[in-house]
């Protein structure tokens, strides 16, 4: 059973861990497609995980001991791929559910990988800057074989970031002949711009999740003007995501982190508040002109639109049935559980699922794997429009599924997912 909690004052309780809600979602997209019996069973299950254990010797001497993990589900349809994240709730489940969704994610999204993810188990804020660095460097020489450019390509997640890439990718160069250190630059994505990274890759998330609200208010004849959205989460996702949106004229009434909670009826401006919460530790409370929210439930609150940004299992039976937005635009990775979304879908509120919604960030990771791979630098605004039409076509095909076969959008993005990897099996076979 896994304990999530966001703001750092709610009290914890328990809820379905995210294994039981990935596979309660491939179960029903399965038995929907009629998936065949065999690859059920294949895609039911990981190929690879990987659990490490390291010492690190920290800034005052001292020698703590990390676990970390990498679970690879499936490369039926290539390199494994997915981010790591660094965060207390990091474990094997944790690793084997995001994979999963990763595998889905790709195949959705049309691009030539599977799906992988990892991290290792702790709290960044509690170590420095060069501890994290050391930290980093020896969780990859621990995963050594386990990652490689064209078998296992990890990217930033929760609490990770450019930085962290490009430590991973110089540490991982370090180890490969002379001969083959600049050929190994696309072992992981999500790099500073300097460092072989793709311009772009910052917002591709956020931007992702932007343009799938829009696409939605398109297929309704509506305008973002005027809508109001609540964002959780304010790290990479909820904030350009939140960026993009104020520019169609949306307007930001509440924010969640993992310290608080604010809210302004009249609106929160999104630049100031990411310029703030970068001199304030990371922390959005006490936003000049802004208070806390009279409700509970940050999900009560008043609004079109909501974006949960942060972790999983966030939208429960519990507070599903306060949930006022029309709109549930999932940034983070499986923030809904199959409770919550049962409750969701009774009272007609529309979910972007994760898969969908979320998947401009590893589309980026895919445009800079290329680049790197092809030696190629490609600019913001190409990067933009490579992206928005990716993007597009996703939606495009989820939507029109959704409606052709009567059903929610995230089994029918299941449902195409799914089919493609069993069409790649049925092709090629099992080998014996």
């Amino acid at each position: 059973m896994e304990v999530v909690t966001l703001d750092k004052k709610s009290k914890k309780v328990p809820v379905r861990g995210m294994m039981d809600n990935v596979m309660e979602q491939f179960n029903s997209a399965a038995d929907h497609i009629e998936l065949h019996p065999s690859i059920r069973k294949i895609l039911s299950i990981t190929n690879n995980e990987i659990v490490v254990h390291f010492p690190v010797k920290m800034d005052n001497g001292d020698v703590e001991i990390f676990t970390g993990y990498r679970v690879q589900h499936n490369n039926a349809l290539g390199p494994y791929k997915g981010g790591l994240r660094y965060h207390p709730t990091v474990d094997i489940d944790a690793a084997r559910a995001l994979a999963m969704w990763m595998t889905w994610k790709t195949s959705l999204a049309g691009l030539p990988y599977g799906g992988g993810k990892g991290g290792i188990q702790l709290d960044p804020s509690k170590y420095s800057q060069t501890e994290l660095e050391r930290i980093t460097r020896r969780f990859t020489f621990a995963l050594a074989d386990n990652i490689g450019p064209e078998h296992d390509i990890p990217a930033p997640d929760v609490n990770t970031n450019s930085q962290t890439m490009a430590w991973m990718a110089d540490t991982y160069m370090s180890t490969r002949p002379p001969a083959e250190r600049t050929a190994n630059q696309h072992v992981v994505t999500g790099k500073p711009d300097g460092s072989g990274g793709l311009e772009g890759r910052d917002r591709a998330t956020g931007y992702g999740v932007y343009l799938t609200i829009k696409y939605w208010a398109e297929r309704n004849e509506e305008s973002l003007d005027n809508k109001k959205f609540i964002v959780q989460g304010f790290g990479n996702v909820g904030y350009w995501a939140a960026h993009f949106l104020e520019q169609e004229g949306a307007k930001l009434v509440a924010v969640q982190d993992a310290f608080g909670a604010i809210e302004n009826k009249e609106g929160i401006n999104v630049e100031d508040l990411f310029n703030y919460s970068k001199v304030n530790n990371g922390s959005i409370v006490d936003f000049p002109e802004s208070a806390v929210p009279a409700q509970n439930d940050f999900y009560a609150i008043d609004c079109d639109i909501c974006i949960p940004a942060a972790l999983g299992n966030q939208i429960t039976k519990e507070n599903a049935p306060t949930i006022k937005a029309r709109l549930i635009a999932e940034g983070a990775n499986g923030p809904t559980n199959g409770d919550g979304e049962r409750i969701l879908l009774d009272r007609g509120i529309t979910i972007i699922p994760d898969i969908l919604c979320n998947s401009g960030g590893v589309i980026g990771s895919y445009f800079e794997w290329l680049q790197n791979r092809n030696g190629e630098l490609w600019q913001l605004d190409e990067v933009m429009v490579r992206l928005e039409k990716k993007m597009r076509e996703s939606f495009n095909k989820v939507h029109a599924f959704a409606q052709s076969e009567s059903m929610d959008m995230r089994t029918a993005a299941y449902c195409i997912a799914i089919k493609r990897i069993e069409k790649a099996y049925i092709q090629r076979g099992i080998f014996p």
